[in-house]
Order: C-alpha cells, then structure tokens, then sequence
C-alpha cells in the first residue's frame, strides 16, 4: 500500500485545490504514505481479515486510483469493488493492472449500479478529510450503511486532528498548537514519492465525534483503535517497519482505526 489517502475530492494538487481533473488524480497517485503504510492499512487488512472470507464482497469506498484497493484484493482474497467521486481517479484505477473485479462512480451521493446490501464488508481510508460538514459526513456514513448487508463489518482509517503540527514519516496534520473542531478547515502537507513536500486543504472531523456519527447512521458496535508502532512491527511489512526510527510515530501516533457492525434494518 504506497499511498497516501484514497478518497473522493481529497485535498489538493499544486495550487492546494480539491484533487480534481487528470492532473490532480495523478498527483494524488504520486503522495508517499509512509506512515499509513505503517500505522493504517496494515492494521484495516488485520481487521478485514478477521472479518470476511476470500471469495466475499469488499467495497473500498473511496478508492482513489485503486492501489488501496488492488492490495485488499490480492492480501484477502476478496472480491473488490471501488467506488469514487472522481472519473479521473477511476480512469487511472481502471487503466492499472490490479486484481479489483469493478469500478463504480458515485453519484449524487450514491454509488451507481450497486444494490442494497451487495457488500459483507466496507472499508474507507482517509476519505473523511474532503468532507466539509456533519451531514456530508452523514451521508457518507449512510450510503455505506446502504451497501452492507445486516451486521456486516465497516472499517473506517482517519488522522486524528489532535496531532496537528507534528511531523510525521510523511505528512504534518495542521498547523503546530491548532486546535480544530469538526469541519475546520486545515491544512495537510504530504511528501510525494520523490521527496518533495506539497501543501493540501482538508477538513478536521476529531476521531470523539465518529461513533455517534455511525450510530446515526445505523451502525452499532463502534470500536476505536490507535495503532502503534511496537503493534505494527508485527503486522506491518517487517522490513518497512524496521528500516527508519519513527520518532514521532512512536511519540504520538496520528492514525485511528474506527470499526463498526452495520445494524439491521429491524433495529435501525
């Protein structure tokens, strides 16, 4: 997983603008993600894996140019489904060779020619940060909900905003001594794969707010994890995880594992 968060609209290209057109997908395609690699899509596989079965039905919901997704599909051998705002993200997804078996655009909020209850699980990685307000979150939230079969597994990978200016393996959350409430406008600085640094405009959502978020949205049994770099050791890639120091990883580790259980309709 060599990326930085996939999601629709996610924050910016040169001029610090959404991630929108060819250009923005493909610098978006070329941000490093060190630290995810680290501390967050190891630790969204671990608990994927416990959860569904190979053959099963994943949708990664804002799967960007799909390398996210094309990694879940070959390390669980689950049937992949991406879904994303972006056509160009889509188009760079679609023209990659991966093992993902579809592409679906979301539209109006809605991803197109998926059914009610076609997923055993979802994940979404770091796509909260392009959402500007509680209900957009909600409908994120909601749409997700749609897709999942009764108390199929949601895991949700997010920064956690209270780690704002410190410098990390490869991105800097804010700025230093920010505090910042649910939709504030931030601004992200993530490295590229050449070791340059670029400057991106996202929204905060503190990781406190999500679960009654969740709950809202017809989802029970909410569980936060922060993983650590002693954790990952064990379940990241062992020579990844020992080939740098990962001070401020260590010191104050930036990513949150939210997972919940989608509540029957019955129960909603």
């Amino acid at each position: 997983m060599g990326e930085r968060p996939e999601g629709p609209g996610q924050g910016g290209a040169e001029d610090g603008t959404a991630w929108s057109g060819r250009a923005g997908a493909q610098a978006f395609a070329a941000v490093d993600a060190a630290t995810d690699r680290l501390l967050g899509y190891p630790f969204v596989f671990r608990e994927l894996s416990r959860r569904i079965g190979a053959g099963e039905v994943l949708v990664d919901y804002g799967c960007g140019p799909g390398k996210v997704a094309a990694e879940a599909a070959r390390r669980l051998g689950a049937r992949v489904l991406g879904v994303d705002t972006s056509p160009e993200m889509l188009a760079l997804a679609r023209g990659s060779a991966t093992a993902v078996a579809e592409y679906h655009l979301v539209e109006d909020g809605r991803a197109s020619g998926l059914a009610d209850g076609c997923a055993d699980a979802v994940m979404c990685n770091h796509v909260l940060a392009s959402l500007p307000a509680e209900e957009a979150v909600l409908g994120v939230f909601t749409e997700i909900r749609r897709l999942l079969r009764p108390d199929a597994p949601f895991v949700l990978l997010s920064t956690d905003p209270a780690c704002s200016g410190t410098e990390y393996a490869s991105l800097r959350i804010g700025d230093p001594g920010e505090v910042y409430g649910p939709g504030d406008d931030l601004t992200v600085r993530l490295r590229r794969t050449d070791g340059s640094w670029q400057e991106v405009r996202n929204h905060a959502w503190p990781v406190g707010v999500l679960p009654a978020l969740l709950e809202r949205a017809g989802f029970r049994d909410v569980v936060q994890h922060r993983p650590t770099v002693e954790e990952a050791l064990t379940v990241a890639d062992a020579g990844f995880a020992t080939g740098r120091a990962w001070s401020a990883e260590r010191a104050r580790p930036p990513l949150v594992i939210t997972t919940a259980l989608a509540t029957p309709a019955s129960l909603t």
